[in-house]
């Protein structure tokens, strides 16, 4: 891709000329991200907290350490997180039945208000995102980022 073929308000800066496709992901995730933030502060709720309340929505209590594991975050950081959704009253901690040194997060009755909430906030960030995009251009979008993200997951798995 020849930097004459991207408008010049979107072109990377010289620093970045050598990555487009990179530079344009930035630019999109970070615009993303920043209309997420919006939609959730609407209902109390940092950027991230979301997802983990559908994981426990989906998938029951769980270990606090296997949570910060798959959401790519240290131990404080999990922590920091579940105390603020406890301190919100969307989850609570439990002892782990199997490992007494362990805690389990669990979703409390409360969330449950909060679960169709969300589930229209991620409706409408995906009617913002797409606009009139149409259906068959939806899907080349997601076959595109689903081959540049097993791209950088082979990346990842040669380290």
């Amino acid at each position: 891709m020849d930097r004459d073929d991207i408008p010049a308000g979107r072109r990377p800066p010289s620093a970045a000329a050598g990555g487009p496709v990179s530079y344009a992901i930035f630019r999109l995730g970070r615009i993303h991200r920043i209309r997420a933030a919006q939609l959730l502060r609407k209902v109390g709720l940092h950027l991230g907290q979301e997802l983990l309340m559908m994981r426990l929505w989906e998938s029951g209590p769980q270990r606090q350490v296997d949570l910060a594991v798959e959401f790519g975050t240290d131990s404080a950081g999990m922590t920091r997180i579940v105390q603020r959704l406890e301190r919100a009253g969307y989850v609570r901690r439990v002892p782990d039945p199997d490992d007494r040194r362990a805690t389990r997060v669990e979703p409390t009755p409360a969330s449950l208000a909060l679960r169709s909430q969300v589930e229209q906030i991620w409706t409408d960030l995906e009617q913002f995102t797409v606009g009139a995009m149409t259906a068959e251009e939806q899907r080349d979008a997601i076959r595109a980022m689903e081959r540049l993200e097993g791209n950088l997951l082979a990346a990842l798995a040669a380290e």
